[in-house]
């Protein structure tokens, strides 16, 4: 599955222009991959409010501190991703800043217990650039979606998504099925 999700994530990286180093670009197609496939863990991450699993991840301690901080900090980065557009200013600023809290504390758990750096920090560098991090992921998203829309209803769903996201991917999705959005007037031609 990895495979499926690597050329859509290095097109984003590029398009996004994300500096990620190579270590974090395979983590962000794992990420993808295992979201594609969600173990229950991974199910729950949004059955409470964030700022609730945040609490109970610092509360936690040892490798369950660091699991449950890993898996939010995943949770958020493609829960914003997929799922963004539906989110309003203020309360993406407020993901942002608990998936960017999560991978940091992560990261700090992980450099405290080697003592040493050992090569690259991917969740120290999600945490820094987590909210472009962020839009890489909705690129992919914008992009699988583009690649799966069907008949009416397909094109229905990205001048839909493209209406709340205004993304460039999905413009041009519709222009190679021969519509024009405008922005502006929120119509088609």
């Amino acid at each position: 599955m990895g495979d499926y999700f690597r050329g859509p994530v290095n097109a984003a990286i590029q398009g996004r222009e994300v500096e990620a180093s190579p270590a974090t670009e395979t983590y962000l197609v794992q990420l993808l991959s295992d979201f594609a496939n969600p173990a229950p863990e991974t199910r729950s991450t949004f059955d409470r409010p964030v700022s609730f699993l945040l609490h109970d991840a610092m509360q936690a301690t040892g490798s369950q501190r660091f699991k449950k901080l890993q898996s939010l900090g995943d949770g958020v980065l493609y829960g914003l991703g997929f799922f963004g557009q539906d989110v309003e200013g203020g309360d993406r600023d407020y993901f942002v800043h608990v998936g960017a809290s999560a991978y940091g504390h992560a990261a700090q758990m992980l450099r405290a217990g080697q003592g040493v750096s050992s090569g690259p920090d991917v969740l120290d560098e999600l945490a820094r650039k987590f909210e472009g991090f962020a839009e890489v992921i909705t690129h992919v998203a914008d992009h699988l979606l583009a690649q799966s829309a069907r008949g009416h209803q397909g094109v229905v769903k990205l001048y839909e998504r493209w209406m709340k996201t205004g993304s460039a991917v999905l413009e041009q999705e519709l222009g190679q099925r021969g519509l024009v959005p405008l922005a502006k007037q929120g119509g088609l031609h």
